[in-house]
């Protein structure tokens, strides 16, 4: 378990709540049956979900079990009112379309959208389970159905004296990180205007995740291979052999289910100083955390350019960032290393990010048929995030939101297990999580990592970097 802010991070299978009384929310079996008839919807698939059901598909051949739920808890108070909290829970599936549709997979070229015409007709009702043991609660979380599934989402509450725990289990297809920060205030505040008698709030108009989707495919079949996103995008694939970035670290024969590890990279005081550092070098602190990244990799490898693939949210409407949805990109940085200069580095990792920032809405898959001798990565490519809680959409999540509800996510453990970056600045401190396949070479690697990582973000904020290497970090550790 590790703490990010005020958000409790860990496997599902550690999740142990205390005793209560469960209920769960799935649908009626007419609303099953109406999605089972839903017809084609000329709408396609958005390209992150098209990779996810044929990533789905290809580990569900192998009999592989693949990491897909979002699964997130939070705290309310009093007595849950099951009649309200169904109203509430209906009226959010049916405000955001992304909850309307499934998909029909003929083949890896072939993925046909199916959406239910009249919303009003999903309807989620609840099932009173009594008390469960903790691995009955897992195994009724990680039950949630398949992205091929219509009814891919799940909710529950757990009855405590005094308060109660609400439970979302929703498969990726349908959402990405920021349906927190939808999800939460709608539910409070249409549950709190309920149960506290009053009529059901009038909430700003949802956007459409299927607009979304035709938007991204007329854009995306505009593009030609002389597109300068796509030609940017070719230059970044050749720079590196003709395909994604590898992982930095040995992580052994990867195997082992999907672990994380944690580590506090910079104090409140220090957080401070090494922003202040970045902006004296005409930098933000993202372009730092890029630098830092381009700078550790280099004192690992000996690379002399840095090519990160950083997560990003590419909303950019007001309609966008009220759309639930899949709706993120990645940003290819490709960062020329001067070991001696922390400034000359920050600035070419926050130029690259900048310049990069558009490219993040072309993403790889129609990169690959625009440019079909570049090679897909044969292992899953090591992804960078970046996530500042102090600024939009997360800022008011955090401060306004989260504050005394024993937030919780949880990792499902599924495969592929990754290596994933993930810096986040807190309000207090600046901290790392890394994910990655539990095995004993891996946990020895990322370990390791960490400790250089941390030391390089150390000697930026205290404007002494020089480079150094693992080994003589294990010795300044040792003596």
């Amino acid at each position: 378990m590790i703490e990010v802010g005020k958000v409790t991070v860990r496997s599902v299978h550690d999740w142990i709540p205390d005793p209560g009384s469960v209920v769960s929310w799935g649908p009626s079996a007419a609303t099953l049956a109406k999605a089972e008839e839903a017809p084609a919807n000329s709408t396609p698939a958005s390209y992150m979900q098209a990779e996810h059901l044929r990533s789905w598909t290809d580990f569900a051949a192998k009999g592989v079990e693949m990491s897909r739920l979002c699964i997130a808890t939070w705290e309310i108070a009093g007595q849950c009112d099951v009649r309200a909290m169904t109203h509430v829970i209906n009226a959010h599936l049916r405000r955001h379309d992304t909850f309307h549709s499934w998909f029909e997979y003929i083949d890896s070229d072939n993925i046909v959208r199916r959406t239910i015409d009249n919303p009003a007709a999903i309807k989620f009702v609840p099932t009173k389970h009594g008390e469960m043991t903790a691995a009955e609660l897992q195994g009724l979380t990680m039950a949630t159905p398949d992205p091929l599934q219509w009814d891919s989402f799940r909710f529950m509450i757990i009855q405590h004296p005094g308060h109660f725990t609400f439970c979302l289990s929703i498969d990726h297809v349908n959402i990405d990180a920021t349906y927190p920060s939808v999800l939460l205030p709608e539910i409070g505040l249409m549950y709190d205007a309920l149960v506290g008698g009053g009529a059901p709030i009038a909430l700003p108009k949802a956007g459409s995740y299927l607009d979304y989707c035709d938007r991204q495919h007329q854009y995306l079949s505009s593009l030609t291979a002389e597109s300068p996103e796509v030609k940017a995008w070719i230059e970044y694939f050749e720079g590196n052999a003709g395909t994604l970035p590898e992982c930095p670290v040995s992580l052994g024969d990867g195997s082992g289910v999907c672990d994380f590890m944690s580590l506090t990279l910079l104090d409140k005081k220090q957080t401070a100083a090494f922003e202040s550092v970045c902006v004296s070098e005409g930098a933000r602190f993202s372009g730092g955390v890029f630098a830092c990244a381009a700078l550790i990799e280099r004192e690992l490898t000996g690379a002399d350019t840095y090519y990160g693939y950083v997560v990003t949210d590419i909303r950019s409407t007001p309609e966008d960032f009220m759309t639930s949805g899949w709706i993120t990109g990645f940003v290819p940085i490709t960062v020329p290393v001067d070991p001696s200069s922390f400034g000359e580095t920050v600035r070419a990792a926050q130029s690259s990010f900048d310049s990069g920032r558009q490219l993040a809405k072309v993403p790889m898959g129609r990169v690959l048929e625009l440019a079909p001798w570049l090679q897909r990565p044969e292992r899953r490519v090591p992804l960078l995030f970046h996530i500042d809680l102090g600024i939009p959409p997360f800022s008011a999540l955090v401060t306004e939101k989260l504050e005394g509800l024993n937030a919780r996510v949880f990792q499902d453990g599924g495969a592929p297990a990754q290596f994933d970056i993930r810096v986040t600045r807190l309000e207090d401190e600046t901290r790392a999580v890394v994910l990655f396949p539990n095995n004993p070479v891996a946990r020895e690697s990322v370990t390791q990592f960490l400790t250089l990582l941390k030391s390089v973000y150390v000697r930026v904020a205290e404007r002494r970097y020089s480079a150094t290497s693992v080994r003589e970090v294990a010795l300044t550790q040792s003596a």
